[in-house]
């Protein structure tokens, strides 16, 4: 039997989901998971039980996708772990989820956009995730915990064992990087 493959639209989120569950697996799962593999989960799910969305616009969309994902890793966590329900550990995930997405619309952001800017942003998020998803790992990984998860350039440092004047330089190097690929900010 051949599992089935998301569907087109589902697959224009897997750099977004990619995104925000990596993160989440380096700190809980990292030598036993990786997040492609969740991310396959999430979009396996969604693609399943597609009838049981029932938002309408794509900002509804990654908030359901976000929601899958969430679930996703809480299973696998309670999976590899003692398999007991953490309902602390649930809500942290689910805050640490809404921070990242926060900030990654804040990257972004606009003064008070209309319905139609709101879903331009939806579009240039997934395009973000895209254009982050190809730098190099250190890069990437630097800028993700800057913008993403709120590191100072101390902290993500010491997470990612290196100095801070070269963690400034990856910085740099990802920004550039990513303004290669989508262009200069626009208002």
């Amino acid at each position: 039997m051949q599992t089935p493959t998301p569907t087109p639209t589902l697959n224009r989120y897997r750099s977004y989901l990619r995104l925000l569950a990596r993160h989440q697996l380096h700190r809980r799962l990292k030598t036993k998971l990786d997040e492609s593999d969740i991310v396959q989960m999430t979009m396996l799910y969604a693609h399943e039980n597609r009838d049981q969305f029932r938002g309408q616009s794509e900002r509804e969309l990654l908030a359901w996708l976000r929601r899958i994902l969430t679930s996703t890793v809480i299973d696998q966590v309670r999976r590899f772990g003692h398999g007991k329900r953490d309902v602390e550990l649930e809500r942290s995930l689910q805050l640490e989820l809404d921070r990242s997405t926060n900030r990654l619309t804040q990257w972004l952001a606009m003064e008070r956009p209309s319905p139609s800017q709101l879903m331009i942003k939806d579009e240039q998020i997934s395009e973000l995730c895209v254009a982050i998803e190809s730098l190099p790992e250190q890069q990437r990984s630097a800028i993700i915990l800057q913008r993403l998860y709120g590191f100072s350039i101390d902290q993500i440092a010491e997470e990612m064992g290196k100095s801070e004047s070269a963690v400034g330089g990856l910085l740099r190097r990802a920004m550039r990087g990513l303004r290669d690929q989508l262009g200069p900010p626009t208002s």
